[in-house]
């Protein structure tokens, strides 16, 4: 993998939930979302560097393999189908309600767990991806989730700390493939 530069830029991948649901506040759901984003990086064949799963939205760093709009459709589309079926298979009636969308003609209902405007910023130079790590990793703490980021589970902060990792880490960071300057 070449170096990062404006002519390999990384991305900074932000999808929010559908009208900002907390659907990710327990445990349980996050681990489906993280297994859901090792099934689409496997499908779509791009990268992950860092990540943050948040209650109501997740960020990303990916590389420059894919589109930006391709990468997040093989993310929202893969852990929207495998959230909706937790839900379903495990009888959360109040969150499926809460996600559903009526469309005209249909008899059946079907779900929202994404909002349809993801936000992608462009990462040209090591600073910027530094600043944009750091940040995915102190959002929890800026929410008063955890004290210290590195005892939040749903997040590549202890990869990058090279801190002890827990059992069972959710998703393990594609950093070996980050090609630096020094």
């Amino acid at each position: 993998m070449p170096q990062i530069s404006s002519d390999n830029p990384f991305y900074f991948l932000t999808s929010v939930t559908h009208k900002r649901l907390p659907v990710f506040s327990k445990e349980p759901l996050k681990t489906v979302l993280a297994k859901a984003f090792v099934e689409a990086r496997t499908s779509g064949g791009f990268k992950i560097f860092g990540y943050g799963i948040m209650p109501d939205h997740y960020h990303i760093v990916t590389d420059n393999g894919r589109k930006p709009s391709d990468v997040l459709r093989y993310l929202n589309g893969i852990s929207a189908r495998r959230v909706i079926n937790y839900l379903k298979e495990n009888e959360y009636t109040s969150s499926l309600n809460k996600l559903r969308k009526e469309e005209e003609g249909r008899k059946d209902y079907r779900y929202s767990l994404w909002e349809h405007h993801s936000n992608t910023f462009l990462i040209t130079t090591e600073s910027m991806l530094m600043q944009k790590v750091h940040y995915i990793h102190q959002n929890p703490v800026a929410d008063g989730l955890v004290a210290d980021a590195v005892d939040y589970r749903f997040s590549s902060v202890r990869y990058w700390q090279r801190k002890p990792l827990f059992d069972n880490e959710p998703l393990v960071p594609d950093l070996k493939d980050i090609k630096w300057k020094n």
